[in-house]
């Protein structure tokens, strides 16, 4: 239980080190309620933080991570869709004035997804939900057949990104934000290896603070 007792120790660093030397903004955050600017739609990979990665206070960001941070189509059947549901609640009701799609090197989704579909059910649940970018491994294997499969996997990365964002415009409500200029969305991607954040400009990926911000 030694792991457990690292996470227990970690609280007690966190309320000593951030929690007592913040207690004004975490009584504002309470009262008040939260107000982020900023959806970023993250992927579950344990080695990247969005709030770490950017360096933000609590309440600055509304995180949804799921596999490979993919963003599916609108699909208003009315069943159970957990990331288009804290989409709507951020945009709708929090507000939020930016999207990001926050992409990262080393997916372990989108390497699954380059693999092809799997015949054993350790897949069961992961191949179906990448099927959401099925199109970005087919455009890597086309545009990179006689590249390693690292590099078509890297190309997917950042391919699977733009399919997201071309699905957040199937949300009327999202599309309607961004044409009347309330609503900003944008594809990120952080490289574990190096620390670099590129962001999506045109049909290419350059670092952040190179970014034409309008």
């Amino acid at each position: 239980m030694e792991e457990v007792k690292a996470l227990i120790d970690g609280h007690q660093r966190f309320y000593k080190q951030y929690f007592e030397k913040q207690q004004d903004l975490y009584s504002n955050l309470f009262k008040e309620g939260q107000s982020p600017k900023f959806l970023v739609i993250s992927c579950c990979d344990s080695r990247v933080h969005p709030a770490q990665i950017m360096d933000t206070k609590p309440g600055d960001i509304f995180v949804i991570r799921n596999v490979a941070n993919l963003v599916p189509i609108n699909e208003a059947d009315g069943k159970s869709h957990g990331t288009s549901a804290a989409i709507e609640f951020a945009v709708k009701h929090l507000k939020v004035k930016h999207i990001i799609v926050f992409g990262h090197s080393q997916c372990g989704g989108i390497r699954t997804l380059m693999e092809g579909d799997h015949l054993s059910n350790e897949y069961s649940f992961v191949d179906p939900w990448m099927g959401i970018v099925k199109n970005a491994r087919a455009s890597a294997l086309k545009k990179y057949q006689d590249k390693a499969f690292d590099e078509q996997c890297a190309y997917c990365e950042k391919a699977s990104i733009e399919i997201s964002l071309t699905n957040l415009i199937t949300f009327p409500w999202i599309k309607e934000k961004c044409d009347s200029g309330n609503l900003t969305i944008h594809g990120w991607y952080f490289d574990i290896e190096t620390g670099d954040l590129l962001g999506k400009q045109g049909d290419q990926f350059i670092p952040v603070k190179e970014l034409i911000i309008e």
